[in-house]
């Protein structure tokens, strides 16, 4: 089943798949904050950065995302990911905040 994703969620995980960074940070705001693997990341560099450093660390494949709700104000959108990272494969959730048509923050948690 495919669903349908807000753009700017959407351009982040063509962005990821792609193993662009720079597309990556695009899709946020300029005062966006991510939250992964207990790390904080504020600001379009930073998270530029972090897809940098993660792409560098793991190699990993986000198959369709395949559930999408609204939680708390959040953009709930569930997808299978595996690579060569701990605990693979997981199912990720991807908390998004949306402004407008960018990412103001995002959190992935198992």
């Amino acid at each position: 089943m495919t669903i349908k994703l807000p753009p700017s969620i959407q351009a982040y995980f063509d962005a990821d798949n792609a193993r662009s960074p720079d597309a990556v940070a695009a899709a946020f705001t300029d005062d966006a904050v991510v939250r992964d693997a207990g790390e904080i990341r504020a600001g379009r560099e930073s998270i530029r950065r972090w897809k940098v450093e993660t792409d560098q660390k793991y190699s990993y494949t986000l198959t369709e995302p395949f559930l999408i709700a609204t939680e708390n104000g959040k953009t709930l959108v569930t997808g299978h990911v595996s690579g060569d990272f701990p605990g693979s494969p997981v199912d990720l959730r991807y908390f998004f905040v949306l402004k407008g048509d960018k990412i103001a923050g995002l959190e992935i948690t198992v």
